[in-house]
């Protein structure tokens, strides 16, 4: 899904966010999608919202684009009101929602060229804009064909190109590469990269802790409706243990010497996998400590059948933060009242 609407310039009561949401809650009869949002996103920065299905995400992103009204609480994207002053928002903003929304009757170049229209560009104009965003999203070669032939990795680039067709400086993204090979992942994150560069805003939505940590300057966890922590990838990851290493030796005889050798690099408790004969820990240095590590394990005469790194998952976060894993029946509540 694709929203852009001709942009104007940002409200007077901008105050230098380009997104601002305060006390946000939204309920669809007893499934409190939101409680209490809290959120800030500087113009020119990346903010990445993270959490599972079911957690809220979604609810805010249609919140924050007027797609839905709050029950409470107060919102300003681009310094406009959100519930008083919806077009001023939507003249600033582009969506590129979890499922590309596009007419499969038409070419990509077609579905550029419409959208242009739909938003009061001369044709002549629309038509110079989906050039130039076919060349960008390395779609020039596919633009005359029909939309129903492209992959799927083709069909999210379209779409967010159609996202971007009137260059709004404040971009949505929700959950833009989820179903992606790894391939057509990285090609989006490079794009982005590129779009922030150029000076535009974009609130991410994510279930991937790699995606958020690649990508944005600061990460909000969200939880049932709310957020439960707040910073950048490195401080979220100190949350949870941050990055551990793992070793494997050769012999089960080896695990304590392994054990004693990972200890002086490590943070915390080292744990012992006899069954697999691993040994485990939190190592502040993370993958810049592998290679003192594997010199000292060499040194100690310790053979060695894999040596690696673990970062921390989604469900690393929220079991450290909640307690619990995503909660399978706020997934499927949420979904069931947006659907």
């Amino acid at each position: 899904m694709a929203i852009v609407v001709p942009r104007t310039g940002w409200g007077e009561e901008s105050t230098g966010l380009a997104i601002e949401a305060i006390g946000i809650e939204k309920s669809f009869g007893q499934t409190h999608a939101l409680s209490g949002l809290d959120l800030e996103v500087p113009a020119g920065s990346i903010l990445g919202v993270l959490g599972p299905n079911g957690s809220g995400k979604t609810t805010a992103v249609r919140v924050l684009t007027t797609l839905l009204s709050p029950d409470r609480g107060t919102a300003r994207v681009a310094g406009y009101d959100v519930v008083t002053e919806p077009m001023q928002v939507r003249r600033n903003i582009g969506l590129a929602g979890q499922t590309a929304s596009l007419d499969e009757s038409l070419t990509g170049s077609g579905n550029l060229v419409m959208v242009g229209q739909l938003c009061r560009l001369p044709r002549r104009r629309a038509q110079g804009r989906a050039e130039e965003l076919l060349i960008q999203f390395d779609l020039a070669d596919a633009g005359d064909r029909g939309v129903k032939t492209y992959s799927g990795g083709m069909r999210r680039r379209l779409d967010l190109a159609a996202s971007l067709v009137t260059r709004p400086p404040i971009l949505f993204l929700d959950e833009p590469t989820t179903g992606l090979d790894p391939r057509s992942r990285l090609a989006l994150w490079d794009i982005i990269r590129t779009l922030v560069a150029d000076g535009t805003t974009v609130l991410l939505t994510t279930q991937y802790l790699e995606e958020a940590d690649h990508l944005a300057d600061k990460i909000i966890v969200i939880d049932r409706g709310s957020v439960i922590a707040q910073g950048s990838s490195d401080e979220l990851k100190a949350q949870v243990g941050g990055d551990r290493i793992e070793v494997t030796v050769a012999a089960e005889s080896d695990l304590a010497a392994a054990r004693e050798v990972l200890a002086h690099h490590a943070e915390g408790v080292t744990h012992v996998d006899p069954d697999r004969r691993r040994v485990d820990a939190s190592v502040p240095a993370g993958a810049r400590s592998i290679p003192a590590i594997a010199a000292a394990m060499s040194k100690a005469g310790l053979l060695i059948d894999d040596l690696g790194m673990l970062r921390p998952s989604l469900d690393d976060v929220f079991l450290k933060l909640t307690g619990h894993s995503a909660d399978p029946v706020a997934v499927h509540s949420e979904k069931a009242a947006l659907a």
